[in-house]
């Protein structure tokens, strides 16, 4: 979802760090810090909590706040921390134009998303996918390929039958190797063009 259906997840980090002063290097040594453990494979830490619902979102928005600071040095609100994150998720028209076109070309697609919170457009959903599987919900996060797994059993297909699209290549990387053809997303354009040579799209 984020990322792909959405604005780049840059754009929408960066426009949240000038609005609310955050000092940006401390926010990104923080950040890289956990993403990278959380696709390393060693140990864990927040963002594995909350991806797959074992740790509630005010609790990552209260240990995430905890670590930040503003350009002045002063604390950063925890309440509501997420959504004011993600505010700039703003979806993007051709990704989901190609949604629509695939369907209506007889593909089945699903939303496989590591959840941040429970933020999505849910309202979308019905017209673009056949299945919904959201992170939190279901107990497990990309990579592991259990999510994969259950995405393809909802849609009633071999893996060799699906393209991925993610914006981390990890994540691509862990489809492909249960079978799936993956595209690593930078932008639609690109994207929309990998799907044609794939025959997804005309």
């Amino acid at each position: 979802m984020g990322g792909v259906l959405t604005a780049p997840l840059r754009e929408a980090i960066n426009a949240w760090l000038t609005a609310e002063r955050i000092d940006a290097e401390r926010y990104m040594t923080v950040m890289r810090a956990w993403v990278e453990q959380a696709y390393d494979g060693a140990g864990t830490n927040p963002i594995h909590g909350l991806e797959d619902g074992t740790l509630p979102t005010e609790e990552f928005e209260r240990l995430l706040a905890a670590e930040l600071r503003t350009t002045d040095g002063g604390p950063v609100e925890a309440a509501g921390l997420v959504p004011r994150m993600f505010r700039g998720f703003v979806p993007v028209q051709p990704m989901y134009d190609a949604l629509r076109a695939a369907r209506a070309a007889g593909a089945r697609t699903a939303l496989l998303s590591n959840s941040w919170g429970d933020h999505y457009p849910r309202d979308l959903f019905a017209d673009h996918f056949d299945a919904i599987v959201i992170s939190a919900e279901v107990g497990v996060r990309k990579p592991d390929e259990r999510i994969f797994r259950h995405a393809l059993t909802l849609l009633g297909l071999d893996a060799s039958e699906c393209v991925f699209i993610d914006d981390i290549d990890h994540n691509v990387r862990a489809a492909e190797a249960i079978g799936c053809h993956g595209i690593h997303h930078t932008d639609s354009d690109t994207t929309i063009a990998e799907l044609r040579a794939l025959n997804v799209l005309a």
